[in-house]
This record gives C-alpha cells, structure tokens and sequence, in this order.
C-alpha cells in the first residue's frame, strides 16, 4: 500500500450502529484523520449521530471514492460483503469491526484485497495480546473470551428490556446472551491464529475462579493435543480476554517473582477491550506498516452453525439469523458438519421442513437466497475442502 505519512487520512465508516457513531466522533477530533463519509442504509435524519448529518450517503460508490480506508461495522455480512467487494476494486483497504462478516466471507474477501479485523473487540484484542506474549517466549494452549452470563433461549420480554436499558437493539443484545456473537469471536480466532476448537459449540469453563477456570482450559487442551480457542463463564471474572500459556521450565523462578504463579500455566490477559476507541490504532498499522492484525485465514476449519431455538415449522421465515428468537449460532468443525448453514446466511429464508429444536440447520432444511455472500461461502468450501466432500454440501 501506498505510504501515507504526512498527508491526513480519509476515512470512510460504513455503518451507523454504536460502533460506527462513537468512532465518527473520535476521528472529528484527530488531528492526522478525517471522515470521508459515512455510508447508511437509513434515510433521513438520524439521532445521535454525533456529526454533521451531510457526512452521510447512501451511495457506496462515493464513500469509496473519497477513502484512504474503509470501515466496516454493520452486524450484516451478506451486506457488508457487497460493500468490500466494491472497495477492493477501487484498491482501497478494510478494517472491520465485524467478526460476523470476517467468519462467513472473510477468507474469500482476503484473497480479493486488503482485509483486517480491528483491535478492540475480542478477537483483534486477542491477537494483539497473543502478538506481545509470543515475543515474551510463552506459548499459548488457550485464547480466551469471557463471558459473564449466558442464557441459550433468553424469553422475547427479557431480550427488550436489556436492550432498552443497555442501549442495544433487540438483535445485538440477543445474539450476547444466547451465545452467538460470542461463537462467531472465538471462530475468528480460532481460524485467524491457526487453533483448534475442542467440541462443538466450545467448552465454555464454568468457575467463579479466574485463573481456575483459564488453567482448567490449559488441561483440556494438553490433553487434546493441541492449541485450543475458547471462552469461561464467570461473573467474578474481569472484563476482556485472556491467553494461557507455557514458559520454559528454566525461567519459571523469574517468572514466580513477577507473579506469575508457580506454573506450569501462566495466565496472562486484558482487562478491556474498548472497541471503536482503538480503531485508529489499527488504521495507522495498516496503512503506514502493511499490518494485518487478524483475518479468518485462507482456508476456514471451523464456522458457526445455526442452531433451532425451538421447533421452526415447514412455511416459516427466519429474518435475520444473528440475534434471533428463533435461532442461534454454535462453533462447530466444517470437515464434521459440512452441509451447515453458517448463521450468516441465514436472512430471509425459508424452512422448508420441520426442524426439532436443537438441530443443526443444514442447506437440505432451508431455501437460502442468492447473495454475494453464498457464492463466497460456496468457493470457501469448494477450494477448503475436497471435490467429493464439496458435492454432498453445495448442490450445484
């Protein structure tokens, strides 16, 4: 990418959610950043926006045009898709704040342009994390998320009152609570750093004890045999994520007079992960060191299925798969459950059978539409896995 040292840098954000508002007001205060525009679906005047309304457009195109980068956070990876697509033909680079996109087309976006999930979620913050520890000589068995509470199929009543007194929209605050989102950040990880997923749907360590829960990870995955991606369940513990690790055995007196613990695991985590405020940061990587913090990677293993709530009755509709009543996404292996429907996917489709709760949703079930986003899941799988596999998934 071209050097962008000494001349201001032109953002363009895509979306206007939380994240989107909050990183516009931060860069109207830069002093080596501006907004280009920003690129809405909505029409009209929108509340809160924290920026002059003549930032916004509903043309893709023009956001593109007038961007040294593009920012993407939307929660819709069949839209978010399209948009990239049209950025990387105009050769401007993306950052995204969108795990959701990245696990469903991001390794085919990769092979396409310029792509990178920002520090600041869990997933980017993880990567940063792993990228200091891996410097100080440990070695990582666990990449961990933490996760307060979780209720699989929260009740419609509850889902609108935290919504509305957490300032979420129903879908957002859905898809924290049963899991999903949280499914879709370990994926990420698990397929950007090359580690394993230990079951489907992951271990998720329940402990009111941190560094209990994060070594009891450690154990399972040693006796795996390999590096696992996955999350605890703790109200106790802090906010953020964590990595556990290895050191070598010579240095483990050192490592007892900096607190670390007697080993052999040693827990080492962040306490915070601020989202849209460590977004410029990710920028300045990308565009003046040619930094990829973190991307799904050329071939995916693991994605996140969806997964029946309750019964969904033959005729039925599914609007929006992330964050839903209806259904939710669990991480699973794609060599074990090839004919999943990635949760991405599922918008606007039609069942077309009865499908039992529980169930993993496979293409046999559903009529998924024609969007960019399928025909990249599509070649994912066609160059991820072998022909024969490729046919029993994908009906051509």
């Amino acid at each position: 990418m071209k050097n962008n040292f000494g001349k201001l840098i032109r953002v363009g954000i895509v979306g206007t959610g939380g994240i989107s508002r909050g990183l516009a007001k931060l860069l109207a205060r830069r002093q080596d950043m501006v907004i280009s525009k920003i690129l809405t679906r909505r029409k009209g005047f929108i509340e809160d926006l924290g920026v002059s309304q003549e930032y916004l457009t509903n043309d893709p195109h023009r956001v593109i045009e007038l961007s040294d980068v593009l920012v993407v956070s939307t929660g819709d990876p069949i839209y978010s898709t399209k948009i990239i697509e049209i950025a990387f033909n105009y050769g401007v680079p993306v950052v995204t704040m969108d795990a959701d996109t990245q696990v469903l087309t991001g390794s085919w976006l990769s092979k396409r342009g310029v792509i990178t999930e920002a520090n600041g979620d869990q997933p980017g913050v993880l990567a940063s994390l792993n990228q200091e520890v891996i410097q100080m000589g440990f070695k990582p068995l666990v990449y961990g998320n933490v996760k307060g509470f979780l209720n699989q199929n929260p009740s419609l009543e509850d889902m609108l009152y935290w919504g509305q007194k957490q300032g979420y929209s129903l879908s957002s605050v859905t898809s924290f609570t049963d899991g999903t989102k949280l499914q879709i950040e370990q994926v990420l990880v698990a397929n950007g750093l090359g580690v394993g997923i230990a079951q489907q749907g992951l271990i998720g360590y329940e402990t009111h004890d941190f560094q209990e829960g994060a070594f009891a990870l450690a154990e399972r995955a040693e006796e795996l045999g390999m590096v696992i991606s996955d999350y605890i369940i703790s109200r106790e513990s802090p906010p953020g994520v964590f990595i556990t690790a290895t050191h070598q055995e010579d240095l483990a007196p050192e490592l007892r007079t900096y607190k670390l613990g007697d080993g052999p695991y040693y827990l080492l985590y962040k306490p915070t992960h601020l989202c849209f405020f460590e977004i410029p940061a990710t920028i300045l990587n990308l565009l003046h060191r040619d930094e990829v913090l973190l991307d799904n990677g050329s071939v995916p293993h693991a994605s996140v299925a969806t997964i029946a709530k309750k019964k969904l009755e033959a005729g039925s509709m599914i609007d929006k798969g992330i964050g839903s009543m209806e259904v939710r996404g669990e991480a699973i292996s794609i060599a074990q459950e090839p004919n999943h429907v990635p949760i991405g996917l599922m918008s606007e489709v039609y069942i077309k059978r009865d499908i039992a709760p529980g169930q993993i949703i496979t293409f046999d079930d559903v009529d998924i539409p024609d969007s960019l986003a399928y025909d990249a899941w599509k070649e994912t799988l066609r160059t991820g896995v072998s022909h024969s596999d490729y046919k029993e998934v994908v009906k051509k």
